[in-house]
């Protein structure tokens, strides 16, 4: 019979979701970042009557008002073969009833293409956009160019050219730069960030698989970029950059530096972390000629009020939106 595990060993984990291909936002270190921050993570293994572990996922659990009670939420998981998936999502949906009296189990998986079993649906209802640039890491970087816009490939030229100091960052001074950069980049462009806090925990919780490049010249601090990597995939967090790094192109010596780093490692696949129409949807689709568009997200409804979550979430986002602008009017 089947089973599932619950595991509490960080090492334990890691070493599965690594040596099994997953996905970074399903290393321990993520879900402590999370669990800081208004949810809980859980880890369980599904383990078959051999006694073998045939799949991992990490769930995200997120209290929400009565009557839906909390949301159950699995970013790019589960970690499982596609011939135990149905068995695996099927024990997964009575767990998470059971155990976290969920409204919904939504999983987000690392796939373009996935089948869920009967009693699931498609969400319109995205945590992670479903479109992205996906670079095959394994082939060669004369190949990763040839494939870029002309203007991609001169403004990485350009950039190269210019005085710019590139550096991966390694203490919380240099991460402050960043955050500098960043905070700078959120007035600008008008979107709102996390606090410190949340960005101090990313950096320490995710350890060596938080990796940010900072761009400098003169010592002066005008581009970041950062990614969670695990065995195969890097997958970019956050990024900005300053008017003068604007100026400078920054952003391509930045990320193609991160491209050929992440080859350098070894990693397979570097995905650019979703596309949001905009200006920087723009300069994303001109690394390479084709999106990524992943299976999407996937609803088990484990509650008659799933019906009121479903309509009611993209209203729920606006207002959360709104009330922290008003909060953020109110506190200047």
């Amino acid at each position: 019979m089947t089973t599932l595990k619950q595991i509490t060993d960080k090492q334990e984990w890691d070493d599965y979701i690594l040596e099994n291909s997953g996905h970074p936002l399903q290393l321990w270190g993520w879900g402590e970042v999370k669990s800081g921050h208004g949810w809980k993570a859980h880890r369980l293994f599904c383990i078959n009557n051999n006694e073998k572990v045939v799949g991992a996922v990490q769930i995200l659990v997120r209290r929400l008002p009565l009557p839906m009670r909390s949301l159950a939420y699995i970013p790019r998981g589960p970690v499982a073969e596609e011939i135990n998936r149905d068995e695996l999502l099927s024990l997964l949906a009575k767990y998470v009833k059971k155990t976290y009296h969920s409204v919904a189990l939504t999983i987000e998986p690392d796939f373009e293409k996935y089948s869920v079993p009967k009693g699931w649906r498609k969400s319109s209802n995205h945590i992670l956009p479903a479109r992205t640039i996906l670079l095959d890491l394994s082939k060669p970087e004369t190949e990763l160019l040839k494939v870029m816009e002309p203007n991609t490939r001169r403004y990485i030229r350009r950039s190269a050219s210019e005085s710019i100091l590139i550096k991966k960052v390694n203490n919380r001074d240099e991460l402050n730069d960043c955050l500098a950069v960043y905070r700078e980049t959120s007035k600008r462009a008008k979107f709102e960030l996390h606090g410190n806090q949340y960005y101090y925990d990313v950096f320490d919780k995710l350890g060596d698989y938080s990796v940010l490049f900072v761009a400098y010249t003169n010592n002066q601090p005008i581009a970041f970029l950062w990614l969670a990597i695990s065995s195969e995939t890097a997958f970019e967090l956050y990024g900005g950059m300053t008017e003068l790094g604007r100026k400078l192109h920054a952003s391509y010596a930045l990320k193609w530096h991160a491209i050929r780093k992440c080859r350098e490692w070894g990693l397979s696949r570097y995905d650019f972390g979703g596309l949001i129409d905009g200006g920087v949807t723009a300069f994303k689709k001109g690394w390479a000629k084709n999106e990524t568009i992943f299976a999407g997200t996937f609803d088990k409804p484990l509650s008659s009020s799933y019906v009121i979550w479903n309509r009611g979430l993209p209203t729920a986002k606006k207002i959360v939106r709104s009330s922290k602008k008003i909060f953020k009017r109110k506190s200047k």
